[in-house]
């Protein structure tokens, strides 16, 4: 058996865009709808939010309720298992708020034509 960092194994569940952001939104509001999470985070489009909410479900951070109605109602919420996330979650939540203001009062206006010289060299185009 393969000895490996579980710290990467907890990243790969969570890595990802929009992994993280959906947790949050499900935390902070409960159960909620397709639709509701779609509305909560405008910048995801539907296929996105479909793949992501089914690998959180494969992992049992996410479950899924299907309510045989018409029409069809499907519920997502924190599994009882994904609730143990909650804490990590919401410190790099708070974290990450702290980086931002801490960047801005680091570098001010600069720090965004920083970090797209930054972006640009990572990507190869960047000026040395």
């Amino acid at each position: 058996m393969k000895q490996y960092c579980k710290f990467e194994s907890a990243l790969s569940i969570l890595i990802g865009k929009w992994k993280p952001v959906i947790l949050l939104r499900l935390i902070a509001n409960g159960t909620m709808r397709f639709s509701e999470l779609q509305k909560a985070i405008p910048d995801i489009n539907k296929r996105m939010l479909t793949q992501q909410l089914r690998e959180l479900e494969y992992h049992d951070i996410v479950r899924r309720e299907v309510y045989s109605q018409i029409p069809p109602k499907v519920e997502y919420s924190i599994s009882e298992y994904g609730k143990g996330l909650s804490t990590v979650l919401q410190a790099l939540n708070d974290w990450g708020a702290t980086h931002v203001e801490h960047m801005d009062a680091l570098y001010g206006e600069g720090r965004s034509e920083y970090e797209s010289g930054a972006r640009a060299e990572a990507e190869g185009g960047g000026a040395i």
